[in-house]
Parts: C-alpha cells; sequence; structure tokens
C-alpha cells in the first residue's frame, strides 16, 4: 500500500481542547493515521474512514470549535464518525485545508482497497470489497461490472456460515457407539 498524503495538521485534543501538532497519513485502503511526529513512532488513532467517517465539514461548517491562534476559520477541517467522535483539525492555509478535504472525501468513496489475510497476498483484481457492521472486510467476486443498456445487474449475495453445534447430540452418540464396539471388540479377544 502507498500514502495518499501525508503532512503536518493541527488537531484538537478530546479532553482539554488544546492544539496539538500531528503527522497524519493517509494510506490508499483508507486509513487515516495520525502520530506524534513525523518518525511514525507513536500512533496516536486512526480511522479506516470508508467505514468510521460519516461527514467531513470544512470551514464555518466546523461546529463549536474555535481556530488556534493566528488561523482563519477556513483552515479548520472536522472529521465526524460513526462512534459519535469529531476529530478537528486545523491546516496550514486554506488551500491546504481543501486539498485535505479533497483527499479525505475520496478516499471515503473511492478507496482502492486491499486485503491482507491469511493467503498473504492482495484480494484478486475484480473484487468487490464488503464491510461489515464491526469492520471486518469480506471479499465477493464482482463478475459483472455492467449488464447492457435494459438489463438489470446481478447482485452479488454473501453468505456467512459459523461454525456451531447444536446440542453435541453427536458428540455422545459417536462417543456410545465407539465404547460399545470397544466392548464387542474386547469379548472377541478374549476367546483367542
Amino acid at each position: 500500500m502507498a500514502f495518499v498524503k501525508s503532512g503536518w495538521l493541527l488537531r484538537q485534543s478530546t479532553i482539554l481542547k488544546r492544539w496539538k501538532k500531528n503527522w497524519f497519513d493517509l494510506w490508499s485502503d483508507g486509513h487515516l493515521i495520525y502520530y506524534d511526529d513525523q518518525t511514525r513512532q507513536s500512533v496516536e488513532d486512526k480511522v479506516h474512514m470508508p467505514v468510521d467517517c460519516i461527514n467531513i465539514r470544512m470551514g464555518h461548517e466546523c461546529r463549536d470549535i474555535q481556530p488556534p491562534d493566528g488561523k482563519s476559520k477556513d483552515c479548520m477541517l472536522q472529521i465526524v464518525c460513526r462512534d459519535g467522535k469529531t476529530i478537528s483539525l486545523c491546516a496550514e492555509s486554506t488551500d491546504d485545508c481543501l486539498a485535505w478535504k479533497f483527499t479525505l472525501q475520496d478516499s471515503r468513496t473511492n478507496t482502492q482497497a486491499y486485503g491482507y489475510g491469511p493467503y498473504s497476498g492482495a484480494y484478486p483484481p475484480g473484487t468487490q470489497v464488503v464491510y461489515a457492521a464491526n469492520g471486518q472486510a469480506y471479499a465477493v467476486p464482482y463478475q459483472y461490472p455492467y449488464a447492457g443498456l435494459y438489463g438489470q445487474q446481478p447482485a452479488n449475495q454473501v453468505i456467512i456460515r459459523e461454525r456451531y453445534r447444536d446440542n453435541d447430540s453427536d458428540l455422545a452418540l459417536g462417543m456410545l457407539a465407539g465404547a460399545a464396539t470397544g466392548m464387542a471388540l474386547g469379548s472377541l479377544f478374549w476367546v483367542f
């Protein structure tokens, strides 16, 4: 995976509401990760934009927030998440803020998703990635990109089955059959 955008942004802390300078990396899979500094040693937090983000506000759309000293309201940016968390950011300039907003919006909708699972590679080409409510990614083969002018596009269905035992009756029956077989064979060997 590659970086889509990286750079310094001011972030307002959640408890003390102080402005802190953080290094932000937006990855091609839609993860926005921010660190204490540019060395990327200590991760502060991360947001998966296609799953977690529900809105991005800029400038005067930003609510209940005052910009840091020396910055205008046009440099402000807010990321509103599904869990109710709002990340308030401030860019160096209005142009930088606009570039971050467009890049973040693009990562919410046009993310090129890669998944690294037990098969140690990315999902194959032509794969649609579907996200469950808990953020887990499922790969679905996407075979029909266009159905024609009058045709209806077929729907992909994802069926997830979880293994379970209903009441362990099969296990008990197997143990009973094994004991009966052992007794029958045991008495047979006493004869010889």
